[in-house]
């Protein structure tokens, strides 16, 4: 098998500080040749602090992308993947610090052709579950362990992407999921359901001080979008009429529960129409059930 090359991608909004603070250790990493890192993209997701100058000042060699205005993570993603030259996309937070050799447990994963991605171990947490339960998608995470693990999705955060599958799956969906969340499920779910696989592995290890941009934006303002892009991500992606039907009844029964939750659902609405478009698009290419995928992380 050929050498594989990594490209990293890192979204960044007003990362300044973090960036300051964290981008060298990267370098470092880059630096380190098992790791087989040929670049280094960061997209620029119309910050107004002082990135950019910061960027070009002291990091000349990173190749750097501008977004005009701020158009989501899915965007700024997107952007540094169709720009990436390596066969491996890395998916790094501006506030996710790896170690050394961080890359090169994770390699012998993609000689299995299925293989769409790994999650990299964030120390303090272990591979991501998934089921279908009361009609929504519930996610959790399994114990750490010592051997690799099957994973319902890969963290767009710290995640070993192929980039030709990734540019097969047209990568995350900015249409239907900006500005946040749920992007990096929908990508590794529709993977799982036309036959490849997402992995965890115990060893490829980072530290994600959780230190995000996100925290920046009003705390109400994102929650709606996490429980937005949740219901659009079931619409789009769950084709089994049995879960279908669960899903409907779930939906009532939170809104007769929380009559509030009517706001969310009249949120997701407004994107129905892109979302059913998806769906159709999805049924024709999906080669697995959802029943299949849900059974192995149960």
């Amino acid at each position: 098998m050929k050498k594989l090359t990594v490209s990293v991608v890192m979204p960044s909004l007003n990362g300044e500080k973090l960036l300051e603070k964290n981008l060298p250790k990267l370098i470092s990493a880059k630096d380190y040749a098992p790791n087989n890192i040929s670049e280094i993209i960061i997209v620029d997701d119309g910050s107004w602090d002082g990135s950019i100058a910061f960027i070009k000042k002291y990091f000349p060699d990173v190749r750097l992308f501008k977004h005009k205005t701020n158009r989501g993570f899915s965007a700024a993603v997107n952007t540094g993947v169709r720009a990436a030259k390596g066969d491996l996309i890395l998916l790094i937070n501006i506030d996710v610090v790896p170690e050394k050799d961080f890359l090169v447990p994770v390699f012998k994963h993609f000689e299995d052709k299925k293989v769409f991605a790994v999650s990299l171990h964030e120390k303090g947490y272990g591979w991501a579950k998934g089921k279908f339960s009361e009609g929504y998608i519930e996610l959790g995470m399994g114990e750490e362990s010592v051997k690799p693990h099957p994973s319902f999705y890969v963290s767009g955060g710290s995640g070993l992407f192929r980039r030709d599958l990734w540019m097969e799956l047209g990568g995350m969906d900015e249409k239907l999921l900006s500005p946040f969340y749920w992007e990096d499920i929908d990508l590794c779910y529709r993977a799982e359901k036309r036959g490849h696989i997402n992995l965890w592995d115990p060893d490829g290890c980072v530290v994600h001080n959780h230190e995000s941009t996100i925290s920046k934006f009003p705390k109400k303002y994102v929650q709606r979008v996490r429980e937005r892009n949740q219901l659009l991500m079931i619409w789009k992606n769950i084709h089994s009429p049995v879960l279908i039907r669960r899903h409907i009844v779930g939906v009532i029964k939170r809104v007769v529960r929380h009559p509030g939750y009517i706001r969310i659902v009249l949120m997701a609405l407004g994107r129905l129409g892109t979302a059913l478009k998806e769906r159709s698009k999805e049924i024709k290419l999906s080669r697995v059930s959802d029943e299949a995928v849900f059974s192995r992380f149960e």
